[in-house]
């Protein structure tokens, strides 16, 4: 067990599954998935609307990738057939409830925006989650359409009256709480 493990408090749930269907397959992220990974984090119109707008520059990303590794938490997302690295997610514990798990962190190319993908990672990362936790939670930008919408198509329910302010790109923004409490179809 790492530091970050035990600092997160998983208790017997694995951070870090390998989880597939279809379509795609999550696997830990490690640090050899840096450069794959920054091929697709690196077009800026990923992060257009994100609080952070400037993670596809090498520093910002080089820290986002860096944390990822630290937290134990990290996935690669990839194309079954392929094994291509089409974008990254994670769990987290840091800033949880209890019986809460948190998803986010999660980026795809655009060439697998708008359809089944991500979808289909939210669909494995809840399942694993909900064996271990009553509910997911995922933190997204006040601002953030793209995200909002994401989770409206999955069934998120907003948490009214718990938010969180980060600062991001140099900007404190609010955050807002949604939350999954059962398996997606």
């Amino acid at each position: 067990m790492t530091v970050a493990d035990a600092a997160q408090n998983w208790g017997d749930f694995d951070p870090q599954p390998i989880l597939a269907d279809g379509a795609v397959r999550l696997r830990p992220l490690v640090a050899e998935d840096r450069q794959a990974l920054f091929a697709v984090a690196s077009d800026p119109e990923i992060w257009a609307v994100h609080p952070a707008h400037d993670r596809w520059q090498v520093d910002i990303f080089r820290a986002f990738f860096d944390d990822a590794l630290a937290k134990g938490g990290a996935l690669a997302i990839t194309e079954t057939a392929t094994g291509r690295i089409i974008g990254s997610s994670r769990y987290d514990r840091l800033r949880c409830r209890d019986g809460e798990v948190e998803i986010g962190w999660t980026f795809l190319e655009r060439a697998h925006w708008g359809g089944a993908t991500n979808r289909a990672v939210k669909r494995l990362m809840v399942g694993h989650a909900l064996c271990h936790f009553t509910s997911a939670i995922f933190i997204v930008g006040e601002d953030n359409v793209r995200s909002r919408r994401a989770m409206e198509k999955i069934g998120g329910q907003l948490i009214d009256g718990r938010d969180e302010n980060f600062v991001m790109a140099g900007v404190t923004t609010r955050h807002v709480v949604f939350s999954v409490d059962q398996p997606l179809p």
